[in-house]
């Protein structure tokens, strides 16, 4: 692809693949350019250094992994279940493939341990998750305190399965929905 036809997009994407998987050192231009097919110096066409990437990266990350899925699971109707099946499919669906799939979740949480910018946007994330799922559990007839320790029990268990290196997508999205129907039991088992 040449520089003219390469966005700021591409380079983000293929920098998730590196950082999902090798880390946040695998973040780098050259090894990018590499796997792009193109110049480093086209990395500079769109990129003012590794920091504007890395930060870039984080601003996509936030939009895409958290806004764009609570957008998608919001037009899937008024009904808080609906919504809430509807993310679960989304999360652990394969929207994050061009990004490296369930690997870049895990690789963020990682580079987030070591990297002030990366925690502040791993915290923005977590916390607007758990927001929004425990308004949609809160929506589903669960009291406010139990609402919001589902949210966060739900959250834990993904996380952990992608820190684990789980990729089978259904078998998450089968976990996930056990966890929350118990979750959302009268006796909370």
């Amino acid at each position: 692809m040449s520089r003219d036809r390469m966005t700021p997009e591409d380079w983000i994407a293929a920098a998730f693949r590196r950082l999902g998987q090798g880390g946040i050192a695998a973040v780098r231009a050259e090894a990018i350019a590499r796997d792009l097919g193109v110049s480093k110096g086209s990395f500079y066409w769109h990129f003012k250094d590794l920091p504007d990437l890395k930060a870039r990266m984080l601003a996509h990350w936030l939009d895409q992994a958290t806004a764009r899925i609570v957008a998608l699971a919001e037009a899937g109707g008024s009904d808080p279940a609906l919504r809430l099946t509807r993310l679960m499919e989304l999360a652990t669906g394969d929207l994050a493939e061009p990004y490296g799939g369930l690997s870049t979740e895990a690789a963020i949480r990682d580079w987030a341990r070591t990297d002030l910018e990366a925690a502040q946007a791993q915290a923005q994330a977590d916390r607007a998750r758990a927001a929004y799922l425990e308004g949609l559990l809160a929506g589903m007839g669960l009291e406010a305190a139990r609402a919001g320790q589902a949210a966060r029990l739900i959250l834990m268990a993904y996380t952990g399965a992608v820190h684990q290196g789980i990729r089978d997508r259904a078998q998450l999205a089968g976990d996930l929905a056990v966890l929350t129907a118990a979750l959302l039991s009268p006796s909370g088992r």
